[in-house]
């Protein structure tokens, strides 16, 4: 589980998002919708009308991750969900590590992986840092935080709480950075900028004693955006002016619902974010996260990254759909033909006849 309430609430206490007992951000961020229509009621028939949705008919496609021993000046791996591997200006960021079976506090029960991790943590090079969005399961494993002590012992960046969990599995606090809402550090010449999202926290009952974030990585010539997970909000506009425009966005699109629109982004809302946050220009690369590898909502399958593809064509948005564990590597290419190269389809020979447009 990590960390203690009383640990978190004291830690918190410094915070000026820390009000009334928990974060709090600039807009509500309601878990389930409070409205009629789509409230709790309409949440429990949905479930039971679209069960099953959520899972690939057939067997998931992975290349084995290949890692350079130096990193390049722009290149991404995705392995699923929301962990990735980031190169930026010669240095090694892994995002949100999830090596795990199940995002849940039980090793028997919870959303299960519905593809195989395709490299382990031990095969990746070495890490200047580790990035970590906020402390929920799907985001932070607590194995895959113990593996990595295993093999790299590495630097941490979190937002604030997030390291009293890492210090309960043994992390030493001196290798733990943790950061506000617009506080930023610097990790081997790469500004690492703590961003507001829309969202909530918490790995048990209690919500909402961690901060969840967004992060900026700026190096001396690229800049990267990761988004982590958040509904939509006017800060990514704010992010855009103060921060942008980007080389490369990290987006989650998936695991949204109608029940929960403050929390999730769904594929048409990552693509404006992906607009807002480079304040509209079109030449940046956006890298689709969230989705493929755990069965969180009730929309089909492979439904985020056909709604995402479409969008992005009507918007004139540089969207790459690799396959997992896939590395792209934008520097020293034409960006066209890289994204060129990361357009096939491939989920639809694991997509169900009713999982298609």
């Amino acid at each position: 589980m990590g960390a203690t309430p009383g640990a978190m609430r004291r830690r918190a206490a410094d915070s000026p998002h820390y009000r009334d007992g928990e974060f709090r951000a600039h807009e509500p961020a309601h878990i389930v919708a409070t409205s009629e229509a789509e409230g709790p009621g309409n949440l429990i028939a949905t479930m039971v009308r679209e069960f099953g949705r959520g899972k690939p008919k057939g067997t998931v496609p992975l290349v084995p991750p290949r890692h350079p021993d130096e990193p390049a000046d722009l290149a991404v791996t995705w392995y699923g969900h929301a962990t990735s591997v980031v190169e930026l200006d010669g240095r090694r960021f892994l995002l949100d590590p999830v090596f795990g079976d199940r995002v849940s506090p039980s090793a028997f029960v919870g959303p299960k992986r519905m593809h195989p991790v395709p490299g382990t943590i031990a095969e990746i090079p070495r890490l200047d840092a580790v990035v970590i969005s906020h402390d929920h399961y799907d985001h932070l494993d607590e194995p895959s935080i113990r593996q990595l002590e295993r093999a790299h012992r590495p630097h941490y960046v979190v937002p604030i709480g997030v390291e009293l969990h890492l210090e309960s599995w043994g992390v030493p606090a001196e290798r733990i950075t943790s950061l506000d809402w617009r506080e930023e550090t610097e990790v081997g010449g790469i500004r690492l900028t703590c961003t507001e999202a829309r969202h909530f926290s918490g790995r048990g009952l209690v919500r909402n004693q961690t901060l969840w974030a967004a992060w900026s990585l700026h190096g001396p010539r690229h800049s990267v955006f990761f988004g982590g997970d958040s509904g939509p909000t006017h800060r990514y506009t704010d992010i855009g002016a103060d921060l942008g425009p980007f080389d490369l966005t990290i987006i989650p699109i998936g695991a949204y619902s109608v029940h929960w629109p403050d929390i999730h982004l769904n594929p048409q809302e990552a693509v404006e974010a992906h607009l807002e946050v480079n304040r509209g220009a079109t030449d940046s690369v956006m890298l689709p996260i969230h989705w493929a590898t755990f069965n969180l909502a009730t929309h089909w399958w492979s439904e985020p990254i056909r709604w995402a593809r479409r969008v992005a064509a009507e918007r004139g948005v540089r969207l790459v759909a690799p396959v997992v564990g896939a590395r792209i590597q934008l520097s020293g290419n034409d960006i066209d033909d890289v994204v060129a190269a990361h357009q096939d389809p491939w989920w639809e020979a694991c997509s169900g006849p009713s999982d298609r447009d």
